[in-house]
């Protein structure tokens, strides 16, 4: 079915869906553009069913899961070459440098200004004080999100020795499965739903560990082993992954973090941020 338009392969086997998968179809068919920007979670409640049956009608539909399904509908929804052209040729009248320039800088100044709006204080509040009190702070992450959690743990490693960042999710499950009460685990993920974040969640829930989401959707599977969630702005379509506005929403919730906490522990952070600063002076020229 995949092979063709998702929309029109949904119509044309409608009659053949069960009870719930038609509620899915219909919903999809008429919010088509807002499906798009919509964890499993954020449909599911939307249709009033569970995420279980979602993920069913994604393999209904002969896809292995919820992403492809979002990028299928995505591409299912491209005009047509006709269309295509004339669309480009009018783009090609109107854009310039100029207008990429300012493009994007808007894009990236919304992205933040959203992040700033989602961001509830007390979150934050919590999420600090789960900072200062953990003996171990673990930053998570895979794929693009792993290069924000890698850039949290660079900033924090130069005022506290407290921090780690672990590359490979294998090892994040291993790492969650030693944790306990003590340990922090923040995991970075802009969907909610990749299976490795969800895996090593569960896990260091399991084992005791408090966990801290940075994330784009209120729920998705993540949010269900969360004791906080920080929320980043900016939309990121199917076909966007990895976007620049999603990261730097995701590196603002960071840099609020590192702020706050070096303001918090002022003298510490202050002492320890010049003893770091110290050990790399000599390899500068």
């Amino acid at each position: 079915m995949a092979q063709q338009s998702l929309l029109l392969d949904i119509q044309v086997s409608y009659n053949q869906f069960t009870k719930t998968e038609k509620k899915i179809a219909e919903f999809v068919i008429k919010n088509t553009n807002q499906v798009l920007f919509m964890s499993i979670t954020d449909l599911a409640d939307a249709c009033k069913v569970a995420d279980a049956s979602v993920h069913r009608f994604c393999r209904t539909m002969g896809l292995k899961g919820y992403q492809e399904f979002k990028m299928k509908l995505s591409l299912s929804m491209s005009p047509d070459e006709g269309s295509a052209k004339e669309t480009q040729d009018s783009l090609l009248k109107l854009d310039s440098l100029g207008f990429t320039l300012d493009q994007i800088l808007q894009g990236h100044i919304s992205a933040l200004k959203e992040t700033r709006l989602l961001i509830q204080e007390e979150e934050v509040e919590k999420t600090l004080r789960m900072m200062e009190e953990a003996k171990t702070i673990y930053f998570f992450g895979v794929g693009d999100s792993l290069l924000s959690a890698k850039e949290a743990r660079n900033k924090f490693l130069r005022i506290t020795n407290k921090v780690s960042c672990v590359d490979d999710p294998h090892m994040q499950a291993m790492t969650a499965s030693m944790a306990d009460e003590k340990d922090l685990i923040v995991i970075i993920s802009y969907s909610g739903s990749t299976k490795d974040n969800v895996h090593v969640a569960k896990i260091a829930k399991k084992s005791g560990a408090k966990v801290v989401g940075i994330t784009r959707f209120l729920k998705s599977p993540l949010t269900s082993y969360t004791d906080t969630l920080l929320v980043c702005g900016s939309n990121e379509g199917p076909l966007d992954g990895g976007s620049m506005g999603a990261k730097l929403s995701q590196l603002y919730i960071i840099d609020v973090l590192f702020q706050e906490y070096y303001r918090r522990n002022k003298e510490a952070s202050k002492e320890n941020n010049r003893k770091t600063s110290k050990a790399v002076v000599e390899k500068l020229y």
